[in-house]
């Protein structure tokens, strides 16, 4: 698959979207992130969104569910234009029902794991998903710092995915920029999510594809 760049529109100019889309040609998806005021302590955007914007952008939409309830709520996501939808274990009551359906609205399923919560209870749900989220900061805000404590877990995350085999993405979200990539990628990532690092460049798709040149001098030679 090789790296992919996920810019997050969390940093972008919300009153004009499909302008900033334009803007990073080079991004292989639009990282959208959903939250709800109480799962985090924030809100953003919905469905309806995510549905404008999938008819008018050339890149696919990875839609990341910071919400309560996401078994509830998630395959609207993907009934939306959503091409990858990413739940919170902490948050989901059944997380393996929930990787079917949205499997099954045509979306990849991915699972995220926040910083302070364990990834080896999950690890059974390997089979049911297309991505596994580390986030490395705490969920809810743009903007924050890089937490270097969740690269063991994103290490372990790759672990796992070596040992299951098959094609199971690997993703981080949180505090990336051309300072913090190269760890992600050594430690076995292979997309990632950029927010403030690529919209608050000069040149948005010049960071994307500098962003894509540091992970891909770093990453992890194939077994």
């Amino acid at each position: 698959m090789g790296i992919q760049i996920a810019p997050s529109m969390l940093s972008a100019d919300f009153a004009n979207l499909e302008a900033e889309a334009t803007r990073i040609p080079g991004a292989d998806w639009l990282h959208m992130d959903v939250m709800d005021n109480h799962f985090v302590p924030n809100l953003t955007l919905g469905a309806p969104v995510i549905e404008a914007l999938s008819k008018v952008a050339a890149q696919p939409i990875d839609a990341h569910l910071m919400i309560d309830d996401p078994d509830r709520w998630a395959p609207q996501f993907a009934e939306a234009g959503a091409k990858s939808i990413t739940f919170h274990v902490e948050a989901a009551r059944d997380p393996l029902t929930l990787a079917r359906n949205i499997r099954a609205q045509g979306a990849r399923a991915s699972m995220a794991i926040k910083p302070d919560t364990a990834l080896e209870p999950y690890a059974g749900l390997l089979p049911e998903v297309d991505m596994i989220l580390i986030m490395t900061v705490e969920p809810g805000f743009g903007g924050q710092s890089f937490m270097d404590s969740c690269l063991p877990k994103v290490a372990q995350a790759r672990e796992l995915i070596d040992q299951h085999g098959g094609d199971i993405w690997l993703q981080v979200d949180g505090g990336v920029s051309l300072e913090t990539i190269e760890r992600c990628a050594e430690a076995g990532a292979d997309m990632f999510v950029a927010g403030s690092a690529v919209f608050g460049a000069d040149d948005p798709d010049a960071m994307v594809a500098s962003l894509r040149s540091h992970a891909e001098r770093h990453t992890q030679s194939p077994a």
